[in-house]
């Protein structure tokens, strides 16, 4: 039976969570000086990358939450120049990214969400603003992974969702985030 089209949105913020996890867990092996190196890429370190995953989370959550941060979550380029502040910040955006896809209804994704562009306000379906958050933390995870993998620690595995038959091999990064496979496919 389909899980249903609300619930898919709850898996994938559920995934874009612990992809997060993965990777910034990863990355807390590193140096601060290999996290702030420069890096082939869009934002050509980790440090300004990560950061700009962050920054644009912030910019468009605050949206669906109805706020009006607008440009203003820009206005600092890396605010979180260390890991260490940078990986329990994230985790709390991803957060409130799961808290808005747990309470979408069929309707909410009908919803218009005001985004504020400074000069103008942009409208956007939530169902379409969800899938480009989504497409756009897949996008420079993807970038960061391949930073990562220019450095002596490995990158982790961010190319699969969730699949029944590896439940087991998730459960303890599960257990670090508090869940377990049924708080993510709750009905």
């Amino acid at each position: 039976m389909s899980a249903g089209l609300v619930q898919t949105y709850r898996a994938f913020a559920h995934n874009n969570a612990w992809a997060n996890h993965r990777l910034l867990t990863a990355c807390a092996a590193l140096s601060q000086p290999e996290f702030d190196a420069h890096r082939s890429g869009f934002f050509p370190s980790l440090q300004r990358t990560l950061n700009h995953t962050y920054i644009i989370d912030l910019f468009y959550i605050d949206a669906l939450e109805g706020g009006w941060l607008g440009p203003a979550a820009w206005k600092n380029e890396v605010p979180f120049p260390s890991l260490a502040a940078l990986k329990p910040a994230q985790a709390a955006m991803d957060m409130r990214l799961i808290a808005i896809c747990d309470a979408l209804t069929p309707a909410r994704l009908d919803d218009v969400v005001k985004i504020n562009r400074d000069t103008r306000v942009q409208t956007e379906r939530c169902d379409r603003l969800l899938m480009h958050l989504f497409q756009h933390q897949i996008h420079h995870r993807g970038q960061a992974h391949a930073m990562l993998s220019e450095t002596s620690v490995a990158p982790p595995q961010l190319d699969e969702f969730f699949a029944e038959g590896e439940a087991p091999l998730r459960a303890a990064e599960f257990a670090e985030l508090g869940w377990t496979e049924e708080t993510v496919w709750k009905s």
